[in-house]
C-alpha cells in the first residue's frame, strides 16, 4: 500500500514539474487564494492530509544542516515511520555516509545523485524512486543547477552517519 502511494504520488508530482509554467502559477495563485501559506497541514481521523509546497513549514535537518525539511507524519526523531519533504541546495554534497534505516526518496525536482561511492554515483530527476537499505555506506547530494526537492520516507529514528573515505595502503618507505 505504502508503495502504492509512494508511486502516485511520484506519478502526480512528475506530471506537475513538467507542466507549463503558466499553469504551475496560474494554479499556485488559485491554491494560495484558498489556503493559509506556511502552515504544514496535520491529519485528522475523518480528514485527509493534503498540502502545497507553498504551505509547507521548512525547517534546517538537525542531523544534516545541508539540508531542510518539512513533516508531513510522524517524527524522524520518534524511532516510528515517518514522512517529509525535504530540500537540498543545488550543488550540496553529502559525502560518504550511512543511515541506521531504510529510507525511501521520490525526486519532485532537481537532478539528485546517489551511489555507493562517487565513481557509481547515477543522477536521478523528478519522479525517480531510491530506496537505501539500513546500514549501507553511500553518497549523495544535488548537482548545481537548481534546489532539489523530494518526498522522503523513513522506517525508524533518522541519523546521519558520515564515513571516512578509504585511502589507498602505502608501503612502508614510499
Amino acid at each position: 500500500m505504502n508503495r502504492l502511494i509512494v508511486m502516485l504520488l511520484a506519478a502526480t508530482l512528475s506530471a506537475a514539474t513538467v507542466a507549463k509554467p503558466q499553469s504551475v502559477a496560474k494554479t499556485r495563485q488559485r491554491a494560495r487564494q484558498h489556503t493559509t501559506p506556511n502552515v504544514t497541514p496535520k491529519p485528522t481521523k475523518k480528514a485527509p492530509l493534503m498540502f502545497s509546497l507553498d504551505e509547507l513549514k521548512w525547517v534546517v535537518l538537525p542531523e544534516n544542516k545541508g539540508m531542510q525539511f518539512a513533516p508531513l507524519t510522524g517524527d524522524h526523531r520518534s524511532g516510528r515511520p515517518y514522512t517529509e519533504m525535504r530540500r537540498v541546495a543545488a550543488g550540496t554534497d553529502h559525502g560518504l555516509h550511512m543511515h541506521s534505516i531504510e529510507i525511501t526518496d521520490v525526486i519532485i525536482s532537481g537532478l539528485w545523485y546517489a551511489g555507493t561511492d562517487m565513481a557509481s554515483a547515477r543522477d536521478f530527476g523528478p519522479g525517480s524512486v531510491i530506496v537505501i537499505p539500513a546500514n549501507v555506506v553511500h553518497v549523495s547530494g544535488c548537482r548545481p543547477g537548481s534546489d532539489c526537492v523530494f518526498y522522503h520516507q523513513g522506517k525508524g529514528r533518522f541519523d546521519f552517519k558520515p564515513v571516512p573515505a578509504k585511502t589507498p595502503n602505502k608501503k612502508p618507505g614510499n
